[in-house]
């Protein structure tokens, strides 16, 4: 009889730890908050100027037919809410795994993100099962465990301000950045 209450107080724990919490998500259309220190309609461009998403050359590396790989050629975009690698992008991914085979030398850092909606809890965890599931479908075809890192920045670093789903959509993604 005494050991009952500890059954239950623990047993309340293992339930309460067990629950995943829903994200909270603002409806379409509708913006979430700022993020601190950022002025409104900024937007995150890549090197050079360019922004995500279009073609410009990465140095060194090369794709399946000899061309200059593009930053396209490194992003991985997932749907609302999901981890899972889209079947479009099987083929991004093989190719970064044969240019990583080839070059045990080479190191990647996989950085995952998510569009603003959901608490930023709830982000950071999403954005690392995005890059968990990229660095899992690159060790399956080969690369080595240390070529590899992952990174989750959440919403933090969005690729386009805009609170509709255009803008939601490039947000979601893993970019493959060379890490030296």
């Amino acid at each position: 009889m005494r050991s009952l209450p500890l059954i239950l107080v623990l047993a309340t724990v293992v339930l309460l730890a067990g629950c995943p919490k829903k994200p909270t998500t603002a409806p379409e259309g509708e913006s979430g908050s700022a993020v601190p220190g950022q002025t409104e309609g900024a937007a995150t461009e890549g090197a050079a100027g360019a922004g995500v998403g279009e073609a410009r050359p990465l140095p060194g590396a090369e794709g399946a037919g000899g061309e200059a790989a593009t930053a396209a050629d490194r992003i991985v975009y997932f749907d609302y809410d999901s981890s899972e690698i889209r079947p479009e992008y099987a083929g991004l991914v093989a190719a970064q795994a044969r240019r990583l085979a080839a070059s045990p030398g080479l190191r990647v850092r996989l950085e995952g993100h998510t569009d603003e909606r959901g608490s930023r809890e709830y982000n950071v965890a999403l954005g690392e099962r995005r890059a968990q599931a990229v660095r899992r479908a690159l060790l399956l075809q080969g690369v080595a465990e240390g070529q590899v890192v992952t990174v989750s920045y959440g919403e933090e670093r969005p690729a386009i301000e805009g609170p509709d789903e255009a803008a939601y959509s490039k947000n979601r993604r893993v970019e493959i950045v060379d890490a030296g």
